[in-house]
């Protein structure tokens, strides 16, 4: 009976932190992150502000957890889609599909998650825009990874790794970033004309 309650409580502990999350990103996403407080996320919460305390000791600390939750679910999103596929140029491809397609149906979540790292600090007081990670970020670690193997076995030419890495990651990240290009060009379409462009460029 014990380990039955103790589980419910996680349950709900649980269930609660996704709720304050959830009203994090609509914060963020309707009023940035100067502006937004403990008070305006319980607000779109709809609970107390005590409550979110409960579960998180201030702002930054919600905000730094929200951010590993988000990278957390754009992360799974990604990796899902590409582990389905079997050569180096599918797996590449889904790769920017998947990266593109998450930041297309999540909106609200790429503001948020930007809205943090220009704005947040870590625990050591960095910006998060000054880390320099690459050697932790899974998500740039899969992308070497599947142009390394496309090397290794002939399906791609010779150019720097980190180089053409950084170059893809920068192509997508720029959808996300600049807004004349969405309102011009159309996901679908910058989707089709970067797979097409990056695999002509990586293919022997």
């Amino acid at each position: 009976m014990m380990k039955e309650a103790e589980s419910k409580q996680s349950f709900i502990a649980e269930a609660r932190r996704e709720q304050i999350f959830e009203a994090a990103i609509k914060t963020l996403d309707e009023i940035g992150y100067v502006k937004a407080s403990l008070s305006q996320i319980a607000k779109r919460a709809g609970i107390s502000t005590a409550l979110i305390s409960y579960h998180f000791s201030d702002k930054n600390d919600l905000l730094n957890h929200l951010l590993m939750k988000l990278i957390e679910r754009s992360t799974s999103y990604i990796l899902e889609r590409v582990h389905k596929e079997k050569t180096s140029s599918l797996k590449l491809s889904a790769f920017i599909g998947a990266s593109l397609a998450y930041q297309g149906t999540n909106p609200a979540h790429n503001t948020a998650l930007l809205e943090i790292i220009f704005n947040a600090r870590t625990p050591d007081h960095i910006p998060y825009y000054k880390l320099s990670d690459d050697e932790e970020d899974q998500i740039m670690k899969e992308l070497q990874q599947i142009l390394r193997d496309g090397q290794s076995i002939g399906e791609f030419g010779e150019f720097h790794i980190e180089v053409m890495s950084t170059m893809i990651q920068g192509t997508i990240s720029e959808y996300m970033l600049t807004s004349p290009v969405t309102k011009k060009v159309d996901l679908e379409t910058y989707t089709n004309e970067l797979i097409g462009m990056i695999l002509q460029v990586v293919k022997k």
